[in-house]
């Protein structure tokens, strides 16, 4: 039996191993799907070493950035990206990294897009952020990074007036706050100055209506969770596998 799993941390929430598990049933495969929750990318190599009929892994939170040097080779989108999201486990137990995250977003945004220049706001600078960031400008958007500890090229939330929202219409949440048990979380942004005109974007799926979401929806802005998105990008990791 071949097995498959997700690298993460505190990921009982995942939507993955339901998803794989349902497909190899459905596809009558014989596989298993499993959970591999580490406590810190340390553990990665013993994950490895362990579980010799591991074929493929999907990668979230918080290692999408620190697995990349344990890795043998890089997909050349993974290598521009700066994160993995997915790894294949070769015939010769050599592992490559890629990222489905970008293909993922890209799909699932595209449909909201009406025509016109857009502009975007990128709230957190983890790994997932890159993928969007990868995506926006292959879409031809230009985006502004927002962090609570900003380095080069990026912004603080302090700095989110008014101007700064009317001229970003997009705005997309890449941090983990709001997920599921901590519904209450939400970036801390002037959610007052949102319009009928922006569209709030958060890769949170679980619960399929952040806070986040709430309050941009209460001023008119268009919302989407990341549940189409995590679907696009497991099915193109399920190609890759």
């Amino acid at each position: 039996m071949k097995l498959y799993g997700l690298l993460g941390k505190n990921i009982d929430y995942s939507f993955s191993r339901i998803y794989f598990s349902e497909k190899f049933q459905k596809k009558q495969i014989n596989a298993e799907y499993r959970n591999f929750d580490i406590p810190e990318i340390g553990h990665f190599k013993a994950v490895i070493q362990e579980n010799e009929a591991l074929r493929g892994l999907n990668v979230t939170i918080p290692y999408k950035q620190s697995v990349m040097e344990y890795l043998d080779r890089l997909d050349e989108n993974a290598e521009a990206i700066g994160a993995v999201n997915t790894i294949k486990i070769e015939e010769d137990r050599s592992l490559t990294g890629y990222n489905t995250d970008y293909t993922g977003f890209s799909a699932a945004i595209k449909p909201m897009l009406k025509n016109g220049n857009y502009r975007a706001l990128i709230l957190g600078t983890g790994g997932a952020s890159k993928a969007v960031a990868f995506s926006l400008k292959k879409l031809g958007i230009k985006y502004l990074y927002v962090s609570r500890n900003p380095g080069t090229d990026q912004v603080s939330y302090k700095y989110l007036d008014e101007e700064t929202l009317q001229k970003n219409k997009i705005i997309i949440n890449t941090t983990p706050l709001g997920t599921f048990p901590n519904t209450e979380d939400h970036p801390e942004i002037p959610y007052h100055f949102l319009t009928q005109d922006h569209l709030a974007f958060d890769l949170i799926y679980n619960p399929s209506t952040t806070k986040f979401m709430e309050l941009a929806a209460k001023n008119g802005a268009a919302t989407s969770n990341g549940l189409r998105m995590l679907e696009l990008q497991a099915e193109k990791a399920w190609e890759i596998w």
